[in-house]
C-alpha cells in the first residue's frame, strides 16, 4: 500500500472502511464525489470472532486464523488505496479478548496499515453517524439500535448529533453461546435470553424513556434479517411492529434447533444467531416501550467513511472533543496556543529526520499541547499526571482507546522526569515516535514557561537519531537566565532517557 502522506484526497478518490465485528467482518469502498460518498463495493464475511472466545476470554487459534484469512482477501481489495484513506476498526470481540494483539499485529502486517479497537461509546457514535447520513432528509428525534455479535448499541439523536450513547454487553453471538448452547431452541432458553437482555437494559431504561424519540431505526445484520423475515412471512410490509416481532418469536419457537429454521431469504450462517438476536430485540421493545422499528442501510462502516471524509476535509470530531475538554477544565487558551505553535514549529524542523511526517503525528502533538494543563483544575502538584489521567479516562468522541493511551503518554511526559516506563507500555513501533513527540512538547513547554505574550525568537532545531541541537539568535539566550537554567535541567532529564540536548 502507498505510504501515508499529508495530502488530502482529490475528487473521485476512493475511501475504504473495514469493520471487524464480533460476528461479521465488513468492508465498504466508496468514491468521494463533490463531497458526497458513493459506495462502489461491499464485501462481508461471517468470521464469528466472538464465537472463538473461550472461558478465559482468549481468542482461539481457529478464530484468529478465520479472521486472518478474511483479512488477506480484504487486503487485495484495498491494495491500491492510500493508507490515510483506509480505516479499520475492531469492536466488542477484540475489546474483550485478552490476546487481541495476537490477531491485530498479524492483521496489520497483512493490511499494511493500523487497526483501531474502538470503545463501545465510540462504536455507538459512528453507527449513529452512518445512520444519520443515510436518513439525512429526516427530521425529529430518533432512537437507533444496532445489535452486533458481542454488543448492542443504543443511540438517541437529532439530525447528525447524538444526544445519548450507550453500548451494552449483549450480542447475537455471545447470547447464542450463553442461552442457546449447541443450537437448541426452547421457550425456556428464549425467555432466559430475554431476561438477560432486560437486565442489561435496566441501566438505560429510565434515561432513554425520559428523553424520548419520534422514530426508531435499526441498523446492521440482525435487524435487517428480522425485517426481511417478517416481510417474507407476511407479518410486515416495511416497519416491524411489536405484534410482528411477537409472531416471528412464535415462529422461531416452533423449531427445536437452529438448523431447522426454514425462512426464505434467511442465510444459513445467520440462522445460528437468529433466535438470540430476536430475544435481544424483543427485550428492547419491552424495556423501552418501542412500538415499531424501521431499517437503515447505514451502520458502523458507513459512519467510518463519513468520519474519515470529515477528517480528510479537516472536519475532525476529535478537534471538537479536545476543545470541549479545554473548556470543561478551564485551560488557559492563550498559553495552550503558545505551546502548540512552538511545538509544531519544532516538529516542522525535525519531521523528516525523525520520521514524524504524517498528519496524525502533527494532530497528536497539537492536541497534547492543548490539553496538557487540564490537570491544573485538580491540583498543581503533579498536574501532568492528573492531565494524563483525564485524557485517558474521559469519553473523547473520535478517539480510539489506543489513541487516548498515546495522547495520555505524551501529556504525562511534558514536564519533570521523562516517563520512559510509560512509553515502554506502548507498542514497540509506537514508542519511539511518541517519545519524540513528547520531547518536542517538553521543549515548547520550557520555552513558554514565562507565559509571556512576547513572541519567541526564531530558533533552529536539528535532530540526528537521539541527538538534538537547539540554536537561538546570537546573545538571546544569555539574556534569558531562567530559560537557560530550564534547558540545562531539561538536558539532564533527556540524558536519563537516552537523548542528548545541546543548545546555544
Amino acid at each position: 500500500m502507498n505510504q501515508e502522506t499529508t495530502t488530502s484526497p482529490g475528487e473521485h478518490s476512493l475511501l475504504a472502511a473495514i469493520d471487524l465485528g464480533s460476528n461479521s467482518f465488513h468492508i465498504v469502498v466508496a468514491k468521494l464525489v463533490q463531497g458526497e460518498l458513493q459506495p462502489i463495493d461491499l464485501l462481508s464475511e461471517k468470521v464469528q470472532l466472538a464465537a472463538g472466545l473461550d472461558e478465559n476470554r482468549m481468542l482461539t487459534a481457529e478464530a484468529i486464523q478465520r479472521g486472518l484469512e478474511c483479512m488477506e482477501r480484504f487486503a487485495q481489495r484495498v491494495r491500491d488505496i492510500p493508507d490515510q484513506q483506509i480505516r479499520i476498526v475492531g469492536t466488542n470481540a477484540l475489546r474483550e479478548a485478552t490476546n487481541s494483539d495476537d490477531f491485530i499485529l498479524e492483521a496489520e502486517k497483512i493490511m499494511g496499515c493500523s487497526i483501531e479497537v474502538i470503545a463501545g461509546i465510540e462504536e455507538a457514535r459512528l453507527i449513529y453517524l452512518g445512520v444519520s447520513h443515510t436518513l439525512a432528509g429526516d427530521n425529529g428525534r430518533r432512537l437507533v439500535i444496532d445489535i452486533g455479535g458481542g454488543s448492542t448499541e443504543f443511540i438517541i439523536g437529532e439530525r447528525f448529533e447524538p444526544l445519548e450513547l450507550e453500548s451494552l454487553e449483549m450480542g447475537c453471538v455471545s447470547f447464542s453461546n450463553r442461552y442457546f448452547p449447541n443450537g437448541i431452541i426452547t421457550e425456556k432458553n428464549f425467555q432466559l435470553a430475554v431476561f438477560g437482555a432486560l437486565r442489561e437494559l435496566l441501566t438505560i431504561k429510565r434515561t432513554y424513556r425520559q428523553l424520548g424519540w419520534d422514530d426508531c431505526v435499526g441498523a446492521s445484520g440482525t435487524i435487517k434479517a428480522v425485517r426481511n423475515a417478517c416481510i417474507t412471512l407476511g407479518y410486515a410490509t416495511d416497519k416491524v411492529s411489536a405484534s410482528a416481532l411477537q409472531q416471528l418469536k412464535d415462529k422461531i419457537l416452533s423449531y427445536n434447533h437452529v438448523d431447522e429454521i426454514d425462512i426464505e431469504g434467511l442465510k444459513e450462517d445467520r440462522r445460528s444467531v437468529f433466535p438470540a438476536g430476536i430475544a435481544i430485540l424483543s427485550a428492547a421493545f419491552e424495556s423501552l416501550g418501542i412500538k415499531e422499528i424501521r431499517f437503515s442501510e447505514g451502520a458502523l462502516r458507513e459512519g467510518l467513511l463519513y468520519d474519515m471524509a470529515g477528517r480528510l476535509r479537516h472536519e475532525d470530531v476529535r478537534e471538537r472533543s479536545i476543545n470541549a475538554m479545554m473548556q470543561r477544565y478551564r485551560v488557559d487558551q492563550e498559553q495552550a496556543m503558545r505551546i502548540e505553535q512552538t511545538a509544531l514549529i519544532a516538529l516542522t524542523q525535525v519531521r523528516e529526520s525523525w520520521k514524524l511526517d504524517t498528519t496524525e503525528y502533527h494532530n497528536m502533538l497539537s492536541w497534547a499541547a492543548r490539553c496538557c494543563e487540564t490537570g491544573l483544575t485538580i491540583a498543581h502538584s503533579q498536574y501532568h499526571k492528573h492531565s494524563a489521567y483525564l485524557v485517558l479516562n474521559s469519553d473523547l468522541p473520535g478517539f480510539t482507546k489506543r489513541q487516548q493511551i498515546q495522547l495520555a503518554a505524551v501529556v504525562q511526559g511534558h514536564r519533570r522526569k521523562f516517563p520512559t516506563a510509560t512509553f515502554d507500555q506502548l507498542l514497540p513501533r509506537e514508542a519511539k515516535h511518541y517519545s519524540r513527540l513528547t520531547i518536542l512538547l517538553r521543549l515548547a513547554f520550557v520555552l513558554n514557561r514565562s507565559r509571556s505574550r512576547e513572541r519567541l525568537p526564531a530558533f533552529h532545531l536539528t535532530a540526528e537519531d537521539n541527538e538534538l541541537t537547539l540554536v537561538f539568535p546570537d546573545n538571546w539566550l544569555s539574556h534569558q537566565p531562567l530559560t537557560q537554567a530550564d534547558l540545562e535541567q531539561e538536558a539532564g532529564y533527556l540524558a536519563n532517557a537516552g537523548y542528548t540536548l545541546a543548545f546555544k
